[in-house]
């Protein structure tokens, strides 16, 4: 049987950068812990979606997904200052630092702080894999 759209499939994998550090995985010491989802279903990533699309059960597979079949491209306008004030008092903010932003809509998004002065914030909102090409290896463990 060979993945196709609407299975609801369980893969195995390893994220890495051009460089090789990992930034995800579904091992954790001797423990696995797949990902689970609904082939075109819009749960992942559209590279990594239809990578999986054909593959047979315990097929492994290496695939390379550029920025705009992953998380896009970095977009500056997308780096916004605040006023300092408007952040929460109950923690000192420090470069790096993630947080998030309430939307109007009643949405909440993650931030990552990029720099701090006496007065403002520097917040980047892009994904933090935004403009990163990722590089996967994937098995498929189970189809359903």
């Amino acid at each position: 049987m060979k993945v196709k759209n609407g299975d609801k499939i369980k893969v195995d994998y390893e994220g890495s950068f051009d460089d090789g550090e990992v930034f995800d995985s579904s091992t954790h010491g001797d423990h696995s812990h797949p990902l689970e989802f609904e082939v075109g279903g819009g749960n992942v990533i559209k590279g990594f979606d239809e990578a999986v699309i054909g593959m047979k059960k315990r097929e492994e597979k290496e695939i390379i997904i550029k920025p705009e079949e992953a998380y896009g491209e970095r977009n500056e306008k997308l780096v916004r200052e605040i006023p300092r004030k408007n952040l929460p008092q109950d923690r000192e903010p420090k470069v790096g630092m993630m947080i998030e932003i309430g939307l109007q809509d009643g949405r909440h998004i993650p931030a990552k702080i990029e720099k701090i002065t006496k007065e403002k914030i520097t917040l980047d909102l892009n994904h933090p894999l935004a403009g990163k090409t990722l590089h996967f290896k994937i098995k498929v463990v189970g189809i359903n």
